[in-house]
Order: C-alpha cells, then sequence, then structure tokens
C-alpha cells in the first residue's frame, strides 16, 4: 500500500492510498466514501484489499471536503466540510482518473471501475453519467447502500437551511458538531440538471453492481431498486440479509479478524463482479 497527495476541487489536497494486485492488473478502481466516512472507515480497506486480490488497482482517497486529513481521529478542517457540494465530489473523483491517464497514479490503460458507499455511490452515479462521454474506459459501476436521490430533506428543513444559512451535523464518531452550508443546497437548486441523479444514472454505458442492505435504515433499501430501473443497461439490486448501512462492519476494522457475513458477502459479489470486467481491446 503506498500513499500519495495530487491535487482535487478548489485547488484542495486530495489525500489518497493505493492498493496494488500482485501480478498484472487488469482493471483499475476509485473507491469513494460516504457523509462523514473517509478513506480508512470500517470497510474501505477491505473493499481495496479485495480489488487488489482480484488483479485490480485499488485507488481510495478523502473527498477534498470531507474535513478529514490523515488524522482519522477528528475532522481536522471542518470548514471544508461545511463547504461541500455534490460537484465539488464529482470533480474530486474526475480529478483521480485525470491522474490515473495521466500516470501520476497507477491503471492508465485498464478498465476503470468506480466504486461508492452511501453518498459516494451517488458520486459514483453522477459522476459516471455526467462524465459519460469522457469516461470511455469505464467497466463498471458498483454502489453500496446509495442514495436515489441527492437531496433527501424534507421542504421545511431546506427552507431552513436556505434562511439560516448551514444545519448542524453531529457527528457520533468524533463527538464533533459539524455544519452543511446552505450552498450544498443553493447548487441543487442553481443547477438542476447535474443533480437530477436518476435521469443521469441513465446515461451509464456500463455494467453496474448494485448492493443495499435489507436492514439499512440510514438509506431506504428501495433506493437500490430505484437505481437499478434508472441504469441503461439490465441489472437486479443485490440485497443482503440483516445488513445495515455499514455492512454491520464495526469502526475500525481489524483486518486480522474475518469480515461479518454482511460484508463477507458483499466483497463476495464485489469480487465476482470485478473478475468480469473485460479489457478495452474487447469491448
Amino acid at each position: 500500500m503506498t500513499e500519495w497527495t495530487i491535487r482535487g476541487s478548489e485547488g484542495l489536497d486530495l489525500l489518497g492510498k493505493t492498493d496494488l494486485p500482485s501480478g498484472k492488473a487488469h482493471a483499475v478502481a476509485v473507491i469513494v466514501h460516504g457523509f462523514k466516512g473517509y478513506m480508512d472507515y470500517g470497510m474501505f480497506p477491505s473493499l481495496a484489499w479485495c480489488a487488489a486480490e482480484e488483479g485490480v488497482i485499488a485507488h481510495r482517497f478523502n473527498l477534498a471536503h470531507s474535513g478529514m486529513t490523515r488524522d482519522i481521529k477528528t475532522f481536522e478542517k471542518p470548514e471544508l466540510f461545511a463547504r461541500d457540494t455534490w460537484r465539488f465530489q464529482v470533480e474530486d473523483v474526475m480529478c483521480v482518473v485525470r491522474a490515473i491517464r495521466s500516470g501520476a497514479l497507477a491503471g492508465d490503460g485498464v478498465p476503470l471501475v468506480l466504486i461508492g458507499h452511501s453518498r459516494g455511490g451517488a458520486t459514483c452515479l453522477l459522476t459516471a453519467g455526467l462524465h459519460a462521454d469522457e469516461l470511455r474506459e469505464l467497466g463498471g459501476v458498483v454502489t453500496i447502500n446509495a442514495p436515489h436521490s441527492c437531496c433527501r430533506m424534507s421542504h421545511e428543513l431546506r427552507d431552513r437551511l436556505l434562511h439560516d444559512g448551514f444545519m448542524e451535523s453531529p457527528s457520533a464518531r468524533t463527538g464533533q458538531v459539524l455544519t452543511i452550508g446552505a450552498g450544498w443546497l443553493r447548487d441543487q437548486i442553481d443547477h438542476p440538471e447535474d443533480h437530477d441523479l436518476l435521469a443521469i444514472a441513465g446515461r451509464i454505458r456500463a455494467r453496474a453492481l448494485v448492493i443495499h442492505g435489507e436492514s439499512d435504515h440510514t438509506v431506504e433499501p428501495r433506493s437500490a431498486v430505484s437505481i437499478t430501473q434508472a441504469l441503461a443497461l439490465p441489472t437486479e439490486p443485490v440485497f443482503v440479509s440483516g445488513g445495515d448501512h455499514v455492512l454491520n462492519t464495526p469502526n475500525p476494522w481489524p483486518p486480522s479478524e474475518n469480515p461479518p457475513p454482511q460484508l463477507g458477502e458483499t466483497l463476495d459479489r464485489l469480487a465476482s463482479f470485478l473478475r468480469e470486467i473485460h479489457p478495452l481491446a474487447d469491448r
């Protein structure tokens, strides 16, 4: 595993890690965390290790406006968290993709797979759809417990956020009181064409794996149905029995221990999906 830093949205640092396969790689994966997440949270190292075991270069990183640095104990830059938007996140993913293409990161010349959990899954769908013409090398998209909409707030909460300019969002992990800035919602209002998640997902011309825990109480499992119905290529959602929003994976997760059954099933599904990614020359 190697660490790296490249420039992301607003010229901010993207801090990342790469897990390399032991042999020749047949694909490269970009792994995107969710709301209040980070590249080392819970399941993310396991997702990267799974990909590497299947011959896939795995890049995971902290989104530029996540507020996280390499210090996993705290949101060291909460002011960035307050400025986050969907479009910044899509830009971050594309910065990683372009770094791969330029040779700054490993993986040029093989199919690309976007893998995201929760809000990161929605970011992967947005990226793949909004940049469908540019992402000719896209071999697949994997979402895990992803929402089917960019904004799930009630109208009352939306009005309050626009009026107050911010909304408090406590972190149970660190005890910090983070804030969501009104810019997150204003950007969606000003640019609705960039935030219609299901319509954008319909532009994706690559295979998809849509996984959702049946016991997810954070993002409703029916989101997986909505996503699969919107995709251009036919696919069926995969529901993980007993799986909660983090697939029953504690944070941190000791790599020496066997994964919880729900994470284990997800890793098996991911491994099977990655084995079927075809070389660019065969597409």
